[in-house]
């Protein structure tokens, strides 16, 4: 989808979810569409007012974890850097960023023994290499969070989960392991901050890329629920599949359905699409107390 009051604007990228146009030389746009992606494959049905929740909440956490890492946010919304007026959806759901240099990796950090891990678990006994303990079960809380990079597949591919190994030949050593470190205390103090709000943070991933002068920066998104498992504490069972404040709920519903997970996608029904604007709303409200 093009923003036809972006027009004058250079359209540079359209990802699963945000539509990326530059400003100037040093200064994207990166609209968060209402698009919903499951299993790497774009859904036909939109989430409505998703991008602005999306948006909304990575500002929180990017705000927050500033401390830790520097971000890609330069302080500015786009009405401010385009000195004009432009509607109020589309400025909130717009993200003004600094052009980075993406690295080819996304940061997973797993807390919880679920999704893509449970299944490599069972077949393995590991995790992107990882050993974990015997007789884990499913949604089993891990000993101690890992690290679990993947590589970034292309629109409509899906992504690969590598081992750090594998990490540290595509980025180097020195930046495999900032990236590491940087997850592992982000997504610590992020699940202690919502555990406190009655929400398990299960997993996320993070995204990075370098600055002008080669200084590592987070980017993109950070702990929405497109990019996390949020899971309600009190609903929370080892050996079964906690309901979630995020997509999971979409890919519960796909998993019911005759679908090889490539495109197109499948159309979704009005109580879905209803159910998941109420999940990524409480997510929200529940974590920005």
């Amino acid at each position: 989808m093009l923003y036809p009051e972006l027009s004058e604007l250079k359209h540079l990228h359209q990802g699963k979810v945000r539509d990326i146009y530059e400003i100037d030389d040093k200064h994207i746009a990166m609209v968060a569409s209402d698009r919903l992606s499951a299993f790497d494959v774009i859904l036909p049905d939109a989430i409505s007012g998703k991008g602005a929740t999306l948006t909304r909440m990575a500002h929180f956490w990017f705000d927050k974890f500033q401390d830790v890492v520097p971000n890609h946010l330069v302080g500015k919304d786009l009405k401010q850097m385009l000195g004009r007026e432009i509607s109020d959806d589309l400025n909130d759901r717009t993200t003004v960023a600094m052009k980075l240099k993406p690295l080819p990796i996304e940061a997973v950090v797993r807390g919880y023994i679920v999704g893509s891990g449970w299944k490599d678990y069972q077949q393995s006994g590991a995790i992107c290499g990882i050993a974990l303990p015997e007789g884990l079960s499913l949604a089993d809380q891990l000993p101690e969070p890992i690290f679990t990079p993947a590589y970034k597949a292309d629109v409509g591919d899906h992504d690969e989960n590598i081992s750090f190994e594998k990490c540290i030949e595509l980025v180097g050593d020195d930046l495999a392991e900032q990236v590491k470190a940087v997850s592992l205390d982000i997504y610590h103090r992020a699940r202690a901050y919502a555990a406190e709000r009655g929400v398990i943070i299960a997993d996320t991933k993070f995204e990075f890329g370098l600055d002008s002068e080669g200084k590592l920066r987070l980017m993109d998104e950070v702990l929405t629920p497109d990019s996390s498992r949020f899971w309600p504490a009190e609903q929370w069972f080892p050996g079964q599949n906690p309901p979630s404040y995020d997509k999971q709920f979409v890919r519960d519903y796909l998993e019911t359905l005759d679908w090889d997970k490539t495109p197109p996608g499948p159309k979704l029904p009005a109580e879905i699409i209803e159910g998941t604007q109420a999940k990524y709303q409480e997510a929200w409200l529940k974590l920005s107390q």
